[in-house]
């Protein structure tokens, strides 16, 4: 099954999308927001053609684990993703992911003016992996037999 991985900011849109074992994320290009129901639109398009099973969006939170005014425009997102797409929709926290994104990008030497379209799809990818890995890691628990 194949996970779709969403960066949702104001501006931009960082989109990931995972190999069909689920093992590796890989960025797929950054979609400037539109409006609202175009925005809706294209990603539940991206998700048909993708044959995406499960959507993975970034919900930003506080510090103290609260979401603020933007995570609730994420969750007013994935709300209607859900009214357009027939998959789970999940939430996954994304604290620290757009500032490991802009550091990654720093270290490898991408140029300032590179960095802000790129920054959205590594925090994409960073998202979707760490969702990824948690998924092996929880199934590879559960198979564990049981004394």
């Amino acid at each position: 099954m194949r996970y779709l991985g969403l960066d949702v900011g104001d501006v931009r849109i960082g989109v990931a999308l995972s190999d069909e074992t689920a093992t590796i994320a890989t960025g797929l290009p950054t979609f400037e927001r539109v409006g609202p129901r175009k925005d809706l639109k294209a990603i539940a398009r991206l998700t048909r053609e993708n044959e995406v099973g499960e959507l993975v969006v970034g919900l930003p939170r506080r510090l103290d684990g609260e979401v603020g005014i933007q995570g609730q425009k994420v969750l007013a997102f994935m709300d209607g993703l859900r009214e357009l797409v027939d998959v789970p929709v999940v939430a996954w926290d994304e604290r620290f992911t757009t500032s490991l994104a802009q550091q990654t990008l720093i270290e490898g030497d991408v140029k300032r003016k590179n960095r802000k379209g790129a920054v959205d799809q590594v925090a994409a990818i960073l998202i979707l992996q760490s969702y990824l890995d948690y998924r092996k890691l929880a199934d590879a628990e559960a198979r564990k037999p049981t004394s």
